[in-house]
C-alpha cells in the first residue's frame, strides 16, 4: 500500500529522469517534492484544490501588457524579493524587485530631463554615480527609472489622464559614470487590490500598502544589471512594505534645498527635494548552470 503517498511522489520524480537539460530536471524534480509535501502537510479537500486552481486561474485572466498580478501574487508573498536575496552580491547595491510596473522600451532621455510629464507634486532632482565594486565609475551604464506620480498612480494605470512614459525614462551615465534627472517625489501607494491578489490581501488581513520609492534598473557590459529602488525617507510603510523590498541601505533622504543657485542648475523652482546615490554594479557570477 502507498503510504501518505511516498510512492507516487517517489514515481513522478523518476518521470522527470529521463529530462536531457540538467536544470529543467532539477527544478521539476524539487517542485513535485515540495509540492507534494505541501499537500502531504495541508491535506487540502478536493473542494479547497480546486478553489486553489480557480484562483491561479484567476491571477492568470488579470495578467495583460500593462499589468502583471502573478509577479504582484510573487510580491506580496516575499517570493520576489527572496529571489533576490539568494541571488545578491555583497559587493553591490542591494537589489529589490522589479515589481508589475515596469515595461520595456521605457522613453531615452537627456541627462538632466524631466521624466514628469504632467507637472504637479513636488519639485524632485536626483542625481547619482555608478560604480564598480572599488568605486571606480562605470561609464556609458544604463539607467532605466519608472516611479508613480505624486497620487500615487503609475502612466498604465490611468491612460488618458496621465500621458504614456510619464514617470520613465532612459538614461545613459555621463563619461564619469554620473546620471541626474528632474521628477517629482513619488507618493506611497496601494498595489492594485482588484483582483485576486487583492482579495488574498483581504482574507489575510493584510494591507496593501508600499512606501513611496523611485525604480532603477542600471546595466552595463561587464556587469551583472542590477534592479533596485530608491526609498523616500520618512514614508509611511517603510516598515511594512505589503511586498517585503525596503532595505535599510536602500532608504535615501529627499532633502528639501532653497538654494536659487543650485535650483537654477537643475532647472528647477525653488523649494525643490534632491535626492543623490550612488549605485555600485558586481561583475558576473561564473555560470554554474
Amino acid at each position: 500500500m502507498d503510504q501518505d503517498g511516498q510512492d507516487l511522489t517517489a514515481r513522478v520524480v523518476a518521470s522527470f529522469g529521463v529530462a536531457p537539460e540538467p536544470r529543467t530536471r532539477e527544478v521539476l524534480e524539487a517542485v513535485t517534492r515540495h509540492l507534494h509535501a505541501l499537500v502531504r502537510e495541508l491535506r487540502p479537500t478536493q473542494r479547497e484544490w480546486a478553489q486553489a486552481v480557480d484562483f491561479l486561474t484567476a491571477v492568470g485572466h488579470m495578467c495583460d501588457d500593462t499589468r502583471q498580478e502573478f509577479v504582484m501574487l510573487s510580491d506580496v508573498l516575499g517570493v520576489s524579493s527572496l529571489v533576490e536575496v539568494v541571488n545578491g552580491d555583497p559587493e553591490s547595491t542591494e537589489g529589490t524587485v522589479l515589481g508589475p510596473f515596469h515595461q520595456t522600451g521605457s522613453p531615452p532621455r537627456a541627462l538632466g530631463e524631466s521624466i514628469d510629464l504632467v507637472g504637479t507634486g513636488t519639485p524632485c532632482v536626483v542625481t547619482g554615480r555608478v560604480t564598480d565594486s572599488t568605486g571606480a565609475p562605470v561609464p556609458g551604464a544604463s539607467v532605466d527609472v519608472w516611479q508613480c506620480d505624486d497620487h500615487g498612480f503609475y502612466d498604465v494605470q490611468q491612460p488618458g489622464v496621465q500621458p504614456q512614459g510619464n514617470g520613465r525614462g532612459l538614461f545613459t551615465a555621463d563619461a564619469q559614470g554620473a546620471f541626474r534627472f528632474r521628477t517629482v517625489v513619488p507618493s506611497h501607494y496601494p498595489i492594485p487590490t482588484d483582483g485576486p491578489v487583492g482579495r488574498l490581501l483581504t482574507a489575510a488581513h493584510r494591507h496593501p500598502y508600499r512606501p513611496a520609492h523611485v525604480h532603477l534598473m542600471v546595466a552595463a557590459p561587464g556587469f551583472r544589471t542590477l534592479t533596485t529602488h530608491l526609498f523616500v525617507a520618512g514614508s509611511p510603510y517603510l516598515d511594512g512594505d505589503a511586498v517585503f523590498a525596503v532595505r535599510p541601505g536602500l532608504v535615501v533622504d529627499f532633502a528639501e534645498v532653497s538654494d536659487a543657485a543650485q535650483a537654477a542648475v537643475h532647472g528647477v523652482d525653488t523649494p525643490f527635494r534632491h535626492a543623490d546615490v550612488t549605485v555600485r554594479l558586481a561583475g558576473p557570477k561564473e555560470a554554474t548552470r
